[in-house]
């Protein structure tokens, strides 16, 4: 019903859009977060969007969609380093590698979506200097490092990324898309702040999930927004929790967001 209602013009010709298709992606939003002007009209009961100006234009309106998330990835339960923890696909930059390149190549290994080259764009959005364990109490730090953060904004949807995805079960346990509101509840708890005076009211009770399974399938799972929640515990324990550094770096995101 949704597409009998609108009607959009590229290059000057109509286009009947599907449900699973992008307006936006469509009418040739470009890389970044938007919002992208767009060429708007009233006819015969229809929504007239066109990526050009038409005769019977009556304004140019912004354009954005709200298909807003990021992706984080839970680590699996046998690594030594951070293990339960919710963070965004990562890893070590290799001697004499570019840092997008390392990130791109990160993001391949763990989630199997490789992204190409005129279909994205990227920001750095800050460093984090991590130690682990993280607390003294569950003994002195073993690994030290420096962690950059980059932002990459795909052209794809999410629904379209969602097809392509294929997680290594050596690495990566679970994964789910993060949308803005939640974030901000989760970045609130860092470690150090007082977290009941700006959690929202409305926040869901759970997050919808993909968990992988033994026999390499994967399944739908509701996780309680509660365990996302979570700071570091004082003792090692293995709770699942999401990363300090994940919490500064969707801080850093929301701010991009203009959140």
């Amino acid at each position: 019903m949704a597409a009998s209602r609108v009607l959009l013009l590229l290059s000057g010709r109509p286009v009947s859009p599907s449900f699973a298709q992008s307006v936006c992606r469509l009418l040739g939003a470009g890389p970044g977060l938007g919002p992208w002007p767009t060429h708007c009209g009233f006819k015969r009961g229809r929504l007239v969007l066109s990526d050009g100006s038409f005769p019977d234009a009556s304004t140019t309106l912004p354009l954005q969609s709200s298909d807003q998330t990021v992706l984080l990835t839970r680590r699996t339960s046998t690594l030594s380093l951070s293990p339960n923890l919710w963070v965004p696909p990562g890893g070590h930059v290799e001697l004499d590698e570019e840092l997008l390149d390392g990130g791109l190549r990160e993001l391949w290994e763990e989630s199997g979506l490789q992204l190409p080259q005129d279909q994205f764009s990227w920001v750095p959005l800050g460093l984090w200097e991590s130690a682990y364990p993280p607390r003294l109490s569950w003994g002195l730090p073993k690994y030290h490092h420096i962690i950059l953060y980059l932002l990459v904004v795909s052209q794809e949807s999410q629904q379209q990324l969602q097809a392509r995805i294929q997680p290594n079960p050596n690495e990566v346990s679970a994964f789910m898309w993060l949308g803005p509101d939640v974030a901000a509840a989760v970045a609130t708890t860092e470690d150090g702040t007082e977290r009941s005076r700006h959690l929202p009211q409305e926040l869901p009770p759970s997050i919808l999930i993909v968990e992988l399974k033994e026999d390499g399938g994967a399944r739908p799972l509701a996780l309680p927004v509660s365990t996302l929640l979570r700071t570091t515990p004082t003792t090692a324990e293995g709770k699942e929790r999401v990363s300090s550094g994940t919490k500064f770096a969707l801080r850093l995101w929301l701010q991009h967001l203009g959140r």
